[in-house]
């Protein structure tokens, strides 16, 4: 097992304390080994075996209708007479009301909770009804970079063939754990994404036409990082003789980020200090699943930078936006409590526009500015703008 250990640090503040840990990401992004490393810390702590209680709440682990009374009996009982335990809950949202029974749970056992899921209903407005003020949301994602290299640690590769393979093939755990060609891992990438597809969409959503739902959602894919709207989708539709509602659409799209596999993206008025409710952006889960489900061609090398730079933002605990400068626009505009940093991303700085460098320097505040390139020959100091390599962008300590 590879230690993830910037996941660890996350929950270590919040170990003992009375609050449901709620980790959430998509399926196969590494939660249930964050959940081994957290065993693992909790025995290096002096805690007993006994007292931490794992249990795995797949399909394949679990009685089939299993009720959340059932699931609160049986953790009841293994708790018994152990004193003080850990529940370690793993993909718990395939439970109906899994949330009464750990609210039960909270209230009335001695334990320290922590659930994962890969669905955002765990983080979401339902879950505080139940635990209002009583749960912290931990998000988990894809390898980083940085982790990618501690994966690849005996790899002989160099920093930047490493950093090509990570681009090309993602950063799913299981991938980064073998030696896998460019074929054999989108096979394994879209086995994932048909998994979630099949169980936690098509299946708990029952949509009956699922050709044109799995249409709608290559569209999404294909114009991953581009503004559209559900009309724009709907119009499409019809020049291909396809009808689908804009209703239908807005389901898919938000069925689509509750398993995890889309994040949403608003714009954010810079001059008017406001989010914009209109021409929001989104961005895949990991790269990889583009490639798999579309192939890979250097066409999308733009829009991947894009999607790896603006996981690297949300990892580090930023609220992510779209930035909008009167007519200009910024990639990113990303804000941590007073923090703030604009990002512009490209494969390399045009030698004929200065838009990445321009669009940077009419924002007349003091926060860090960046034009992330692949380029080596661009990287330096602008006008007081960083141009950095994505290596070393990805990589930084802090910006």
């Amino acid at each position: 097992m590879i230690n993830r250990p910037d996941y660890i640090a996350a929950i270590e503040p919040f170990i003992d304390k009375p609050l449901v840990k709620i980790l959430a990401g998509i399926r196969r992004c590494g939660k249930s080994t964050i959940f081994e490393m957290l065993r693992e810390e909790l025995l290096r702590r002096g805690i007993g075996e006994d007292q931490i209680v794992c249990k795995r709440y797949t399909e394949m682990d679990i009685p089939e209708n299993i009720t959340a009374k059932q699931m609160y009996d049986e953790l009841t009982a293994a708790m018994a007479g152990k004193g003080h335990c850990y529940l370690l809950l793993d993909e718990i949202q395939e439970i109906t009301g899994w949330e009464k029974a750990v609210n039960s749970l909270l209230e009335s056992a001695d334990a320290d909770i922590y659930v994962t899921g890969s669905n955002s209903k765990l983080m979401s407005s339902e879950i505080s009804t139940y635990l209002t003020g009583r749960y912290v949301s931990i998000p988990v994602y894809t390898l980083s970079f940085k982790e990618y290299l501690d994966f690849k640690a005996d790899s002989t590769l160099s920093r930047r063939e490493l950093l090509e393979e990570y681009i090309r093939f993602g950063g799913f755990p299981i991938i980064a754990l073998s030696e896998y060609d460019e074929q054999s891992a989108y096979q394994i990438v879209n086995g994932i994404y048909h998994t979630v597809v099949s169980r936690d969409i098509v299946k708990r959503h029952r949509i009956n036409k699922q050709d044109l739902f799995d249409r709608v959602v290559k569209y999404i894919i294909e114009n991953m990082g581009k503004t559209f709207s559900a009309n724009s989708i709907s119009t499409f539709l019809k020049s291909e003789h396809r009808k689908v509602s804009v209703e239908s659409i807005y389901n898919y799209l938000r069925w689509l980020e509750q398993a995890l596999i889309i994040y949403p993206c608003e714009r954010y008025d810079l001059q008017g200090k406001s989010i914009l409710k209109t021409q929001e952006k989104y961005y895949l889960a990991d790269v990889s699943l583009k490639y798999a489900l579309l192939g890979y061609n250097r066409k999308m090398l733009d829009g991947a930078m894009e999607n790896i730079v603006y996981l690297e933002l949300k990892r580090r605990g930023y609220d992510v936006y779209i930035g909008k400068n009167d007519t200009k626009e910024i990639d990113f505009v990303a804000t941590r409590r007073d923090e703030r940093v604009y990002v512009q991303v490209c494969v390399r700085i045009p030698e004929a526009s200065d838009r990445e460098v321009g669009n940077l320097m009419e924002i007349r505040d003091h926060y860090p500015k960046y034009v992330v390139t692949l380029n080596e020959m661009d990287t330096g100091i602008e006008d007081g703008i960083r141009i950095v390599h994505l290596a070393d962008f990805l990589l930084a300590e802090q910006w």
